[in-house]
């Protein structure tokens, strides 16, 4: 895998720190932690408690979560479903709701190929944000841009998942 440059230049692609200065960004940096993630580690893992942010620089992902699915006669059972897959160019950032509560994951993200990520911990976030407030405000403004679109895209998926079914039902 090619490695990144460990640089403001590089974190300037990341949507969610596209406001931020120069300096700004070196800032970030400071806080940040390369990580090389090679294809088939898990990365974050659904239910489990998470305090880290990841940064998404190159490669790509695969989203699932664990569905309860009949099976047969026999009853329920849990199964794993694929969600989605992203690449650092269509989404730059996962695992931002860590960031502000201490709620277990929503998601497990796979790694489907090797993967270059930053990594920042809710406390050195935290730390950032209070020294420098502007810059704080800043990067949770996209980071709510970020989680509004996703809601709203939830919202379409169960308006059309609800239609479907109540057309179903309805035969």
């Amino acid at each position: 895998m090619r490695r990144a440059a460990k640089s403001a230049a590089a974190l300037r692609k990341v949507g969610i720190l596209q406001d931020l200065s120069d300096e700004e960004l070196e800032r970030v940096l400071a806080i940040a932690e390369p990580l090389e993630v090679k294809s088939g580690t898990v990365i974050m893992r659904e239910d489990e408690p998470g305090d880290e942010v990841f940064l998404f620089m190159e490669g790509r992902v695969d989203v699932s979560k664990n569905l309860t699915l009949k099976i047969g006669r026999a009853g329920f059972g849990r199964a794993e479903k694929s969600m989605t897959k992203l690449t650092a160019g269509q989404a730059s950032v996962f695992g931002e709701m860590a960031l502000f509560g201490t709620e277990p994951r929503s998601a497990t993200v796979t790694a489907s190929s090797d993967c270059l990520l930053y990594r920042i911990r809710r406390e050195d976030f935290s730390a950032l944000c209070e020294s420098n407030p502007a810059l704080g405000l800043k990067v949770v403004r996209r980071i709510a841009a970020v989680l509004g679109a996703r809601v709203r895209k939830g919202n379409e998926d169960i308006l059309k998942l609800s239609t479907a079914l109540s057309i179903a039902l309805s035969k």
